[in-house]
């Protein structure tokens, strides 16, 4: 049994600090990825757990789930997939929503994740489905065998995935998800260029680019946005979108007198449409 790394572990303690440090009304209320990560007394003591560095970071992460999740209760699906779910816990925080829930991530870290929801005694109403990406495993048939049904549309989920793949990598999941049931929405988050960012930005990238190089998981793409949208079209959607960072900041800070805010990553938003 293999335990989430550091990025997951990293995310749903940004997700809490959000919570503990911002004052409200909070974008995101889950403090359930805390006690699934377990840190122990001392993590707001971590150097990246720093109130002023970490601003940003943290915002953005908190945005880019309570933008997907959003899209889940205005779509109407049934079904919600989060590829590469680490420790997110809408499953436990919506457990009474009408949705089916699967979470795709590495076999070792779900056996852990399942084992940890047990220990604290909470809900996992969704369906794990282990992929081993590195055997080239397929996971839309690793997804259809624990019970998604291919004929009804989902929103699927992937965020803070895209810039750990290559080109091709990112393709492949692309035109699977476009062969999805008419409906189906593709929320894909992607990391902008650096003449897309100010100096603050650049600066606040370069850091986490390096932590991600140390980590063995540097980011190897970055997309312009009409060049993802032209990658989105070439990779069989017809219907595409660009969510800014100006776009979330607009919609669920907007008024806030601290001036928090994010930028750097943005929303690929692709909805699979009937075939003519």
């Amino acid at each position: 049994m293999s335990e989430p790394d550091h990025t997951a572990v990293r995310v749903a303690l940004w997700r809490a600090l959000h919570v503990l440090a911002d004052p409200p009304p909070h974008a995101l209320a889950d403090e359930i990825g805390l006690r699934l990560a377990d840190p122990g007394p001392d993590w707001r003591s971590r150097g990246d757990m720093d109130l002023e560095f970490t601003r940003r970071f943290r915002v953005g992460i908190v945005l880019r789930s309570r933008f997907a999740e959003d899209l889940v209760r205005e779509s109407g699906a049934s079904q919600y997939v989060l590829l590469g779910a680490g420790l997110d816990t809408f499953a436990q925080r919506e457990a009474g929503l009408d949705v089916r829930v699967f979470e795709i991530d590495r076999p070792g870290v779900q056996e852990w994740k399942r084992a940890r929801l047990a220990e604290l005694g909470l809900p996992a109403p969704h369906r794990f489905v282990p992929v081993d990406f590195e055997s080239g495993e397929q996971w839309p048939d690793r997804l259809a065998a624990n019970g998604f049904d291919r004929s009804e549309p989902a929103v699927v989920a992937s965020a803070g995935v895209s810039m750990y793949l290559t080109r091709e990598a990112n393709a492949a999941t692309l035109r699977a998800l476009s062969g999805f049931a008419p409906g189906t929405v593709v929320a894909m988050t992607f990391q902008l260029p650096d003449k897309y960012l100010d100096e603050q930005d650049r600066a606040a990238r370069e850091a986490a680019m390096r932590g991600a190089e140390a980590a063995g998981t540097p980011f190897v793409s970055f997309f312009a946005p009409d060049e993802m949208l032209a990658f989105a079209r070439e990779c069989g959607f017809r219907d595409v979108r660009h969510v800014s960072a100006d776009d979330l900041i607009g919609r669920y800070l907007a008024g806030r007198a601290d001036g928090l805010r994010t930028s750097g990553e943005e929303f690929l938003v692709a909805t699979v449409t009937a075939q003519r």
